[in-house]
């Protein structure tokens, strides 16, 4: 018999050095006898700590958890007939795979016959000729199959999966979640899987409940939470590639066509205007955040546009060959919109990635190295560095660029001869950054902040830092698309999500969400 799982206003405090720190913050979820529900979020974001709740392994600091209805903290683990599979298999080396498996029953009766429930096991998970190795005698997806079966084996009413995939290769990795997949609807039984890889998510679960910091985000099926994701983290996090973020600020003239500036080109929306285009008007002249995903866009010329179509224009800077596709890096010189917390939650007292000097050793020498490479080189101003030195800078200049002139470089690590060159590092004021001509016309700055996304302190330190600051698109596998080629890009404005500063969405308007396409 299956059961309901429910939480109500739970938390989990634990107390450290530095204080408390809130683990799990005021989750309220239901999950119905059968389903499989999967918590998704990034390492450290307490979807974990959830379930060891629901297991009993934890108590809630405030909260209950509710099993058929009836409270259950204070069941002990034992009582709960519910079943968790670990991310590592934690098998017992000493014993073979037959054992493992019918461990749990003999610890409930070991004077009975077992052997017939352990076969009946064997046979669904297909290791039966695996039952009398040993552990170290077989593979990883072996021996999570074994730990699946010791799970399987008690007949439970829940099953608490906690990343038990994680350690597999790729290619095994989607053979058992496909596996996992027909298990569960096989036998019927509610599941509760937690994964930080996107993928499984979307392929497992009947509902997704999105976590962050504790708490959660959004929940609902895998197409809801990619069509319409509640916030700006769910939008980043959710969707592979990843969605594509840019500041912009909306323009609505008197009389004319409303447009989003993204600094060095607008896109004007085709009129007339849809009713969540026009209630972008409450943010003109804000600043807000524009999502596009990548099946969004198409690199096709102005005359092909359809209607709801929208015009940008970019220049491609690097070209991944997928086999079945490519992905095309288009920079359109946006600034980048950036999202924290997306690999890994951040606490309170942590230091924000990417913001200062690696710690440890490599902390250490880089920090030797760069106070040698300051002494030798600095004079004291901003910028000042070495000829033919790698500078990161980004040579947009969102103020003063021509409008209708070539789309600027975007930003990553760019060689110059001599940069800056002294009759521009004289003109810098206290605390500017030296500014000097770019190809093209125009003015290049080296950003100093992050609101200028990919480059400055703390984020031009990336290598990858170029390429955050493009499109990227989806193509054909076989287009011939180059590196450095100018292209024009056709957005579909049905697809365009706008999220406000806060990080809520605004565009496609919460409560006019269109339906979903069945």
């Amino acid at each position: 018999m299956t059961r309901a799982i429910s939480l109500r206003d739970v938390s989990k405090v634990y107390t450290a050095n530095r204080g408390r720190i809130a683990a799990v913050e005021h989750v309220t979820l239901d999950m119905a006898p059968g389903e499989f529900v999967v918590l998704l979020g990034p390492s450290g974001c307490g979807k974990s700590t959830v379930l060891r709740l629901i297991a009993g392994l934890e108590e809630p600091t405030e909260g209950a958890v509710l099993l058929d209805g009836e409270y259950a903290n204070d069941i002990p683990p034992g009582k709960r007939r519910l079943a968790m599979v670990f991310q590592h298999y934690a098998l017992y080396p000493n014993m073979t795979a037959r054992r493992n498996i019918d461990f749990p029953l003999r610890m409930e009766d070991r004077y009975l016959d077992h052997r017939t429930p352990v076969a009946e096991t064997a046979r669904i998970l297909g290791i039966e000729d695996l039952l009398d190795r040993y552990p170290g005698q077989l593979s990883g997806g072996e021996r999570q199959r074994v730990a699946m079966g010791r799970a399987i084996v008690r007949r439970p009413s829940a099953f608490l999966m906690d990343e038990p995939l994680s350690n597999l290769d790729a290619k095994l990795r989607n053979r058992l979640r496909a596996e996992i997949a027909a298990l569960t609807r096989h036998l019927g039984v509610t599941t509760v899987y937690v994964t930080h890889d996107q993928s499984e998510a979307m392929s497992l679960g009947d509902r997704v409940v999105v976590m962050r910091d504790g708490r959660v985000q959004q929940v609902g099926t895998a197409r809801e939470v990619y069509r319409y994701p509640e916030n700006l983290f769910v939008a980043a996090f959710v969707g592979t590639p990843r969605i594509n973020l840019f500041r912009a600020r909306v323009l609505a003239p008197m009389g004319g066509r409303m447009a989003l500036d993204f600094g060095t080109q607008r896109m004007l929306l085709p009129e007339p205007l849809s009713a969540d285009h026009q209630l972008l008007r409450v943010q003109m002249g804000r600043d807000i955040t524009v999502g596009l995903r990548s099946e969004a866009i198409r690199i096709a010329s102005p005359q092909d546009a359809r209607p709801g179509e929208a015009l940008l224009r970019g220049a491609v800077e690097h070209v991944e060959f997928q086999g079945h596709e490519s992905l095309v890096h288009v920079g359109i010189g946006a600034r980048p919109a950036e999202v924290a917390g997306l690999e890994a939650a951040r606490r309170p007292g942590q230091a924000e990635q990417g913001s200062g000097r690696p710690g440890g050793r490599l902390g250490r020498l880089l920090g030797r190295s760069g106070r040698a490479h300051r002494d030798r080189w600095d004079d004291g101003r901003p910028g000042a560095g070495p000829a033919g030195a790698i500078s990161a800078v980004t040579t947009v200049d969102f103020d003063e660029g021509p409008e209708d002139g070539p789309v600027p470089h975007t930003g990553g690590y760019v060689q110059h001869d001599r940069y800056p060159e002294p009759r521009y590092r004289e003109q810098a004021g206290p605390g500017e950054y030296p500014r000097q001509p770019r190809r093209g016309g125009g003015y290049g700055r080296h950003a100093a902040g992050p609101e200028h996304g990919v480059a400055g302190p703390g984020a031009a330190d990336d290598p990858a830092a170029r390429m955050a600051a493009g499109l990227v698109v989806r193509t054909e596998a076989d287009s011939r698309i180059h590196v450095g080629q100018r292209v024009p890009l056709l957005v579909d404005l049905a697809q365009l999500y706008v999220f406000d500063r806060e990080g809520a969405r605004i565009c496609p308007v919460p409560a006019q969400a269109p339906p979903l396409e069945h």
